[in-house]
């Protein structure tokens, strides 16, 4: 029998069970932690993990050899009994061996996977069609969203009650108001771009009556303590943060009257997908606020490191001199990093001398603001994000065909203008200046006109996703001390990873075929155009050839970032005091669809796509 949870239809559990298995399969068979072996018809493969079990389905194999079960075709044999769906949790349960689970692990493996179908399900049963989809703005958008395209286990929000999902998770679509707390100097620090002092943020972010209310709070606070108001820095924390974190973990400052509570804020919010961030609601040219919550969702805990919250400011600053001095980024592309402007770090002395602590607990409180998305919009422009051209409406047609068709551009055009948006400020920061973001589907802002063309893009998360390369570098010598003591240095191939794994593997992966489907649009001739939009940077700074041979997006193979692998086989279950974000599981080599094709090979749309 299916279930039906309070509020989940069956019908949407059963959907988000048939994708989450689907896609465990794919993944799995990706990342080769599962080795499917062939059938005994052409196209037929078929799992084997141990006691007599089975499982078989067809597929179809596409750039970096991944895999495209053929849909309906995925069965396991025997069939479950007593009345068990042969869903995503019979089938982890089957391949545990394989995958050497002990009983914890497999215990927190099926919560998760658990949790993250009940938000799969929330999601499918509010899906909208295309065409409605692609009239929301970017904020109502975000509670549509499928989750990482890679990961299978991607919307856990382990720490959330079902309430707690219900109040704050993207899919839910729901309205938070955040408390404010002022927290002294002794532990915390204001940071801000230059221009923007702690006085002039909190006029911008809060009404004036609301800092006389709040002003008033702490007077009173400080009234018979040992210190003065003006000692304190304010910042906004999440509800649940203060119930689960700051309340039990701050216990002994605001005993100490070291931490005040302010009051509740009256803007209202709502989480995007990343959960930590909010936009306002009520007043969108207001900055968006990232505020660390005591859950772990895909590999980490999503809390703030201190130092990276107090350098967020530094470094961009820093990224704005570099593109405002480069006039090819300021006056020929739309390309914005969107400035982390203020933060306020807040450290925990008992924690913080336990170094060896596991990092969530160096993490704890902590705010920044974030320049709005709607802020760069000019008329009739939209904003969203690339993972949002995955989504496909409740009447089955895929966004992207939607605003295809409104554009009135043929889809090869479109695509081209896509990608000419995307690209080109990506390629250069990094073959130009060393610079290297983390452009996911979720950190990359696709702007449109409004014929809804593409015609540039915004990044976000840079204090701890920003990378540089080793040494010293001209483009580096506007860094302060603490933004350059942040930031991780990689060599030039591992820093290539920003666009071959986390843009092409880990996202055009999964555009292409969906735009074969949807657009007509071949899947060799997806890469092709791609491929024409790097030879066109090339083309366009032939004195940077030396670089563009150095980081190597044009070479046959590359490492294969296996992020299933990072989170099932042990890195997302230890409490290491190091971040996850360090430890990115590379396993083998995948074959690189941009390559120059080997002497004697037949056009890009003729050949066959790697196995």
């Amino acid at each position: 029998m299916t279930p039906s949870l309070p509020g989940i239809p069956r019908a949407a559990w059963a959907e988000a069970g048939r994708r989450l298995l689907v896609k465990a399969v794919e993944e799995f068979a990706y990342e080769e932690l599962l080795t499917p072996v062939p059938g005994p018809e052409p196209g037929t493969w078929r799992l084997e993990p141990g006691d007599g079990v089975r499982w078989t389905f067809r597929a179809d194999r596409g750039a970096f050899g991944s895999w495209r079960l053929v849909p309906g075709t995925l069965r396991r044999h025997p069939e479950p009994g007593d009345g068990e769906e042969a869903g995503p949790e019979r089938l982890l349960l089957d391949v545990r061996p394989a995958l050497g689970w002990d009983g914890p692990t497999t215990a927190e493996v099926l919560r998760e996977l658990t949790a993250t179908r009940r938000a799969q399900a929330e999601t499918i049963a509010r899906d909208l069609p295309a065409a409605d989809l692609a009239d929301l703005d970017h904020v109502a958008l975000e509670a549509h969203q499928d989750g990482h395209p890679c990961m299978l286990l991607n919307k856990g929000r382990l720490g959330f009650s079902a309430s707690d999902a219900a109040a704050y998770a993207p899919e839910a679509a729901g309205e938070v108001r955040l408390r404010w707390a002022a927290v002294h100097t002794s532990l915390a620090s204001y940071a801000g771009v230059p221009g923007l002092d702690e006085e002039t943020l909190l006029a911008e972010e809060l009404d004036a009556a609301t800092r006389g209310r709040f002003t008033a709070a702490l007077a009173d606070a400080c009234a018979e303590g040992p210190y003065e108001a003006g000692e304190f820095v304010w910042l906004p924390v999440h509800p649940f943060h203060w119930d689960e974190a700051v309340e039990p973990l701050f216990a002994p400052y605001l005993a100490d009257g070291r931490i005040v509570p302010l009051g509740e804020g009256p803007d209202r919010y709502r989480p995007l997908q990343s959960i930590r961030t909010l936009a306002n609601l009520d007043h969108p040219g207001r900055r968006d606020v990232k505020v660390p919550l005591l859950i772990r969702n895909t590999l980490v805990w999503r809390g703030l490191s201190t130092e990276p919250t107090g350098a967020a400011p530094d470094v961009s600053a820093w990224l704005h001199a570099l593109r405002d001095a480069d006039p090819y980024l300021r006056d020929e592309l739309r390309f914005h990093p969107l400035g982390e402007v203020a933060s306020v770090a807040v450290r925990h002395p008992l924690y913080a001398s336990v170094t060896d602590a596991p990092y969530r607990y160096h993490e704890l409180l902590g705010a920044v603001w974030r320049e709005p998305v709607s802020a760069l919009l000019r008329d009739g422009e939209k904003a969203r994000t690339m993972a949002a051209l995955l989504k496909v409406g409740s009447d089955g047609r895929a966004l992207v065909a939607e605003l295809v068709e409104r554009s009135a551009l043929a889809p090869r055009d479109w695509l081209a203008r896509f990608l000419a948006a995307l690209l080109p400020g990506l390629l250069h920061c990094l073959h130009r200046h060393g610079v290297a973001f983390c452009p996911h589907g979720e950190n990359t802002v696709v702007l449109h006109d409004a014929a809804e063309v593409p015609i540039g893009i915004a990044l976000k998360d840079f204090a701890e996703d920003v990378n540089l390369l080793p040494g010293d570098r001209p483009e580096y010598a506007g860094l302060s001390e603490r933004a350059d003591a942040v930031l991780l240095r990689w060599p030039a191939r591992e820093l290539a990873h920003s666009l071959l794994s986390a843009v092409f593997a880990g996202h055009f992966r999964f555009f292409a075929p969906l735009v074969e489907e949807h657009l007509g649009v071949p899947e060799g001739e997806f890469w092709a155009l791609v491929r024409a939009e790097v030879d066109r940077h090339r083309a366009r700074f032939p004195e940077l050839k030396d670089r563009f041979e150095e980081f190597g997006l044009l070479a046959p193979v590359f490492d294969r970032v296996a992020l299933n692998r990072e989170q099932l086989l042990g890195g997302a279950f230890h409490d290491r005091a190091e971040r996850d974000e360090g430890f990115d599981v590379v396993h083998g080599t995948v074959p690189n669809p941009l390559a120059d094709p080997p002497p004697g090979a037949p056009p890009t749309d003729e050949r066959e796509e790697p196995t």
